[in-house]
């Protein structure tokens, strides 16, 4: 069974350069995205999600194709650099706009906002405004948005770029945990070999405008002699 499967997919820029995706993800896969700036990382992101549009191919979910469905009808949830919090609404708030955008909660969905809360380590802090918040915190009540979603696949767009070394792996950890518990299927774009090393089951590496297979995270360690991604991994190999 495949949880994610991009067939044949090809995507357009307006300036005329074109990507192709053509790769398959298991249910319950980890997959880090490794790629230069504007390799198109993010861009792949949005194709599954539903905010781009395919020119050609097809985006499958778990054999359903969802290659024209609007994004609130596809089985994922995407968690932002810019973790997209309310300013004015409280953080108890933004995580219950997971269940229903009119935040008119019912006694159980107010219990299941607290305990997503308590899951991402922020019992307590519902009733405080995301200013209030550092950004790590602002981070974990985005992630506990999306966990309330409650769908299979979780997409994260380098989310914890702006943390230093140490609170991403906390953050990392922190996926990792939820992602076992939930068998969640999620894909990883980042700029980090060590951030992918520390999460990722699976690799895909975006090259020349493609990607059509990914790879062990293993290859971090051991990637072909004279490839782009050694080229790409640098001096962080060379001094492995």
């Amino acid at each position: 069974m495949k949880a994610i499967s991009l067939k044949h997919a090809c995507f357009a820029y307006p300036s005329g350069a074109e990507m192709h995706f053509n790769f398959d993800v298991k249910p319950s896969e980890r997959l880090a995205i490794l790629g230069a700036s504007g390799s198109g990382k993010s861009t792949l992101l949005h194709l599954l999600a539903g905010f781009e549009t395919l020119q050609s191919g097809a985006v499958f979910f778990e054999n359903a194709d969802f290659s024209l469905a609007e994004p609130a009808k596809r089985p994922i949830s995407i968690l932002f650099q810019d973790n997209n919090l309310f300013g004015h609404l409280t953080i108890a708030q933004n995580i219950g706009l997971g269940l229903i955008p009119r935040l008119q909660l019912s006694k159980s969905q107010k219990d299941a906002v607290n305990l997503a809360l308590a899951k991402v380590g922020l019992t307590g802090l519902g009733n405080r405004l995301p200013s209030e918040l550092s950004g790590g915190e602002r981070q974990r009540a985005a992630l506990a948005r999306c966990l309330l979603r409650d769908k299979p696949v979780l997409l994260l767009d380098e989310p914890f770029a702006a943390l230093g070394p140490a609170m991403r792996v906390e953050m990392l950890d922190l996926v990792l945990a939820l992602q076992a518990e939930k068998n969640l299927t999620v894909i990883m774009v980042t700029h980090s070999a060590d951030d992918a090393a520390h999460f990722a089951t699976q690799i895909g590496f975006i090259e020349a405008g493609a990607l059509n297979a990914t790879l062990p995270v293993s290859v971090l360690k051991y990637p072909p002699k004279g490839s782009a991604l050694e080229a790409y991994l640098g001096s962080r190999h060379n001094n492995s």
